[in-house]
């Protein structure tokens, strides 16, 4: 429905549409590449397209045609829509998934101090400190561990983050057909495994 809205809106701007598809998900570049093929007709009267998708959907999009491709809306976070129009942040994507432990409340994206092993004691009456509009997310942790039964959970302790899985350092990568245990390698991991080689080499 958006998109319909947002071709309509264009067009009573003077731009003109050569058409539109729904792609489910943007962010899968075979199957973009097939919806492509299977619109060529129209795709190819397109000057450039746009992209109502977050900034991956977008990439995904522009790696898939050889067409000028423009980004629709401005990607915030991953998060859950609460209601029409009201969107909250659920996921930071740090590569070190905690919800087994927390009941399935992320400490990282939804405590404001990332706090991995309870509250920092400045919550009151369930809001956090540094904003009290924002629920303390380990007052929403314990009670949902409480109505679970599950709150000896908390007993056992996180230790400090390895944030080496974490956006910072540049791009990852994942494949998936590499053995489960295999971490993804780091900007900084890479640098210092060309350093051992360089060392090697000398």
């Amino acid at each position: 429905e958006e998109v319909k809205q947002m071709k309509k809106r264009l067009e009573e701007t003077g731009k003109k549409g050569s058409g539109w598809v729904v792609l489910d998900p943007a962010c899968n570049i075979l199957e973009n590449k097939k919806h492509f093929r299977e619109n060529k007709a129209q795709l190819s009267k397109a000057d450039s397209i746009l992209v109502l998708a977050c900034g991956n959907g977008v990439q995904a999009v522009s790696e898939s045609i050889d067409k000028i491709v423009y980004p629709g809306v401005n990607t915030l976070f991953l998060g859950d829509i609460i209601r029409f129009g009201q969107f909250e942040e659920r996921c930071q994507l740090c590569g070190e998934c905690l919800l087994d432990k927390t009941g399935g409340i992320c400490p990282i994206s939804r405590c404001s101090k990332s706090l991995l092993n309870g509250p920092c004691g400045g919550s009151e009456n369930g809001k956090c400190e540094i904003d009290p509009d924002i629920d303390c997310a380990w007052q929403l942790i314990i009670d949902r561990l409480s109505k679970q039964e599950q709150i000896d959970r908390l007993k056992e302790i996180i230790p400090a983050k390895d944030w080496s899985t974490s956006r910072d350092g540049g791009p990852r990568k994942l494949n998936i057909r590499e053995p489960h245990h295999k971490k993804v390698a780091t900007s900084k991991e890479k640098k210092t495994e060309r350093d051992e080689l360089y060392a090697l080499q000398v």
